[in-house]
């Protein structure tokens, strides 16, 4: 009968756990992060859209938690902002890098695909001459690298070839 109710009670407690929405250090730290953001800026994130891959982006054997994340509403309006932000481990705690954005309502959309290369690889999206404002139709890519406590974009050298007649 007392194991029954050790288990009872241990079923009900992670019940609990999981209902409450426990998490852990690392994800609670980048939830305050965001919305301490989306305060200032009088929005909201848009939490279904985040994305969240690590890797070791500076090559010192810790890997760095990498977030694509969409802060919208800002001032009650319909414009939206991508960001991507780096994460890294100091002392076993994660804390920010560099954040910059991104892409957002007529710029560009942005999908964050991986790291390679000491890069940050992300798909995008921008707009073509007839594109309206909700639907960019252009795709490519861009890497960004962590530079001097700052997220830079890689800038893409042309591929055409130049003749000189």
């Amino acid at each position: 009968m007392k194991l029954l109710s050790v288990l009872i009670l241990f079923f009900m407690s992670a019940h609990i756990e999981v209902t409450l929405g426990f998490q852990d250090p690392d994800t609670a730290l980048i939830d305050s992060f965001i919305a301490r953001q989306a305060k200032r800026e009088r929005g909201e994130e848009y939490r279904e859209a985040r994305k969240m891959i690590s890797g070791d982006l500076t090559h010192d054997g810790q890997p760095e938690v990498i977030v694509l994340y969409t802060i919208e509403g800002q001032g009650g309006s319909n414009l939206y902002i991508q960001y991507l932000a780096v994460f890294g481990r100091r002392k076993g705690t994660l804390s920010l890098l560099a954040h910059a954005d991104v892409g957002g309502k007529s710029t560009r959309g942005v999908a964050l695909t991986s790291i390679e290369n000491n890069s940050i690889l992300l798909e995008t999206l921008t707009y073509g001459p007839k594109d309206p404002s909700c639907c960019p139709s252009v795709k490519g890519t861009t890497r960004y690298l962590l530079s001097g406590g700052r997220l830079r974009e890689q800038r893409r050298r042309s591929s055409r070839l130049q003749h000189n007649y």
